[in-house]
């Protein structure tokens, strides 16, 4: 199982790392890592024929899960459809999802959990061009 580390923070900004993605194993959140206060990312990994050990369902966030390597079944309720690497699928409250790998190679996956209608703005109606000097 990997582990989260902080990497770098400052007053306005926390890194932190899984680490590298090849071999990924397990589960692992990185809300406490970041410090992140609207949302919960996650790291996962299921090998060759396991799904995820249970159905679950949210009470007030949404999911998005995105496939970064390997293919599955996804469940939402009583519906099953694959998923593949660059697959996004959200899910609402309310209702149960599950997901299991079927591809020779592990299915590793981010899934990213908020809540469902809080998105007020988003790109370019919440971002704001300035003028800064860079350091890159």
């Amino acid at each position: 199982m990997s582990e989260v580390k902080t990497i770098n923070q400052g007053k306005n900004f926390s890194h932190a790392s899984v680490g590298c993605l090849n071999g990924f194993e397990g589960k692992q959140f990185v809300k406490d890592a970041t410090g992140a206060t609207s949302c919960e990312i996650s790291f996962g990994s299921l090998p060759t024929g396991a799904a995820v050990p249970f159905f679950h369902s949210h009470k007030d966030n949404e999911e998005n899960y995105i496939i970064l390597s390997g293919a599955g079944k996804f469940q939402v309720d009583e519906c099953v459809f694959d998923v593949a690497e660059g697959s996004v699928v959200r899910v609402s409250t309310a209702c149960d999802r599950n997901l299991k790998c079927t591809s020779a190679e592990p299915m590793t996956y981010v899934c990213i959990q908020a809540k469902e209608g809080s998105l007020g703005g988003y790109t370019m109606t919440d971002a704001e061009i300035t003028e800064r000097e860079s350091l890159l």
